[in-house]
């Protein structure tokens, strides 16, 4: 038998829960997990628990942002006009102005 492992506070955490989501949704989870650096596991857990997530600024936060921000990009380039943005474009572009503003030391 494999020994326990427990994770920064001496938990022991055995309990599996999951759930199911749309390709949008998924999408829109792993772009906020990507600029949170935090697994998805204790991103979820934070968001269900009202914990606030704090982003230390270091090169791969960078990264994730500059590759999110090209992706925006690509995506704002294909739509004609400034009426076909969608709420899951919009809502990432809130997600790396949040992490932006945090890297810089201002408020939302």
């Amino acid at each position: 038998m494999s020994a326990k492992i427990y994770d920064g506070k001496g938990r022991f955490r055995g309990k599996i829960v999951s759930f199911r989501c749309s390709e949008e949704e998924n999408e829109l989870l792993n772009a906020a997990v990507k600029l949170s650096e935090l697994t998805k596991q204790d991103y979820i857990i934070n968001k269900v628990t009202n914990r606030e997530i704090v982003v230390q600024p270091n090169p791969r936060v960078y990264k994730a942002l500059k590759d999110t921000l090209s992706e925006v990009l690509a995506e704002l380039k294909r739509i004609d006009s400034g009426g076909g943005v969608d709420g899951d474009l919009l809502e990432i572009i809130r997600l790396i102005n949040i992490t932006l503003g945090g890297a810089k030391g201002e408020d939302e």
